[in-house]
């Protein structure tokens, strides 16, 4: 027991590190490197970390919404969506070397945020990226997916390790996390201003 204590005392130190130093990872964005962190918190959305065992290589993405869906041409949608957060990770890996056999997932996130207008979306992001993985033949090997909390999670790429805290929620914090959420959705469809610099 005492064993226990300390090795989760251990990890939770090693997991503040990391989260002081980590890269965030918004909704609708990714991430692949093989040095640094990268973090995010999360509500309803879901978190994907994949890992490359053999290259020490990995990635990280954050999907608000479930999948764009048949006939779904809306950029803001296709950016927010899971099905597109995954293709995207996983392409952007196999593009640094990595091969999809040797793939492994952490997934994270999926609340039922209490008092939360999207409180369904929480238990589709879950369910789909669940599916997706199973359907990909890419193995979960950890989940914390699901529950009334909201989550800050840490993906140290090198080792493919994962950090996960989980947040207690009120009303009041619930909707200001869902407000974060929409206010960003609605920022990728704001019109942009002519004759700006968009960086890639």
């Amino acid at each position: 027991m005492a064993a226990d204590r300390e090795r989760l005392a251990q990890e939770a130190a090693a997991g503040r590190q990391w989260e002081r130093s980590a890269k965030n990872i918004s909704p609708g964005g990714w991430s692949v490197d093989s040095n640094g962190a990268m973090g995010t918190i999360l509500g309803s959305c879901v978190s994907v970390c994949l890992y490359d065992r053999q290259l020490n290589l990995g990635g990280m993405n954050h999907f608000l919404l479930p999948s764009r869906g048949s006939g779904q041409n809306d950029d803001e949608d296709i950016i927010l969506a899971g099905d597109f957060a995954m293709e995207v990770l996983v392409n952007a890996l196999l593009g640094k070397g990595a091969k999809k056999a040797r793939l492994v997932a952490k997934a994270f996130g999926g609340g039922a945020i209490v008092g939360a207008i999207r409180m369904p979306i929480g238990e589709r992001n879950a369910a789909f990226a669940r599916h997706w993985l199973d359907q990909e033949g890419i193995p979960l090997v950890a989940s914390d997916l699901g529950g009334a909390w909201a989550r800050k999670v840490v993906c140290v790429p090198a080792t493919g390790e994962a950090f996960c805290r989980r947040i207690p929620v009120n009303r009041e914090s619930a909707e200001a996390l869902v407000r974060s959420e929409l206010d960003y959705q609605k920022s990728l469809s704001a019109p942009k201003p002519r004759g700006g610099v968009d960086l890639f």
